[in-house]
């Protein structure tokens, strides 16, 4: 029915709060510094994206393999069971299977979205205004958040080995690294199988690019033009 959109939703909600909020502190903070030695925007948002994207996997990864599990795995078990049983067989390590993965996944995720976007900032304000100092309007602003996100979804191969990965694990079969996870959807699908999925993953990354890059971006020049931040 229906509601088999919302499995996993526990967990995901957990996902969501915990990894935003470390996305956007770690993020944020990485590209003020950045930008305040005088690198430029797209360099600076390239590499404060990844840096928060590699902060979030300490608590992405554990969410993302139950969410994967209750969609995957046997739908009699619970969220709650299947937390005991992992941790009463493997530990804190066994929250962690695709570690590798989610960890490329998501740094380049965000240092796609945040550094694309920047990219087409810059080129927005050239076409639209004719000088790189000039300033969007909000829709200009929107419009580069959708062209950031979209293209952010390069990576989208590192999501199909994490979902392999985390749904192997779940499901007590024979661990695969990254490469070997990779070789095998090749073998199986071909190319393409690497890119299975990728449509709703775009919309997806267009709305997390908007809510996190953009989104940010807005809210910041709002509180620092009300003198709330210097």
């Amino acid at each position: 029915g229906i509601g088999a959109f919302w499995k996993g939703t526990g967990p995901k909600m957990v996902e969501s709060a915990s990894n935003g909020a470390v996305l956007m502190y770690a993020k944020e903070s990485a590209n003020t510094a950045l930008l305040a030695t005088g690198m430029n925007s797209t360099t600076a948002g390239l590499v404060a994206g990844a840096f928060g994207g590699c902060c979030q996997t300490v608590v992405i990864s554990p969410m993302t393999f139950l969410v994967t599990g209750a969609v995957t795995g046997d739908q009699s078990v619970t969220t709650t069971q299947r937390i005991k049983n992992v941790y009463a067989k493997h530990g804190l390590r066994g929250f962690y299977p695709g570690g590798t993965a989610i960890a490329f996944r998501q740094a380049t995720n965000w240092a796609s979205r945040q550094g694309f976007t920047e990219a087409v900032r810059v080129r927005f304000k050239l076409f639209f205004h004719g000088s790189e100092d000039a300033k969007l309007t909000k829709a200009q602003e929107v419009g580069a958040g959708v062209v950031g996100g979209t293209l952010a979804c390069w990576n989208h191969p590192f999501e199909v080995a994490r979902i392999e990965m985390q749904a192997r694990a779940d499901q007590g079969q024979k661990s695969l690294n990254m490469i070997q996870v990779f070789r095998q959807v090749v073998a199986e699908y071909g190319v393409a199988g690497l890119f299975k999925g990728v449509v709703p993953r775009v919309c997806l990354g267009v709305w997390q690019t908007l809510f996190m890059v953009t989104g940010a971006k807005l809210v910041k020049e709002q509180l620092t033009e009300a003198g709330v931040l210097k």
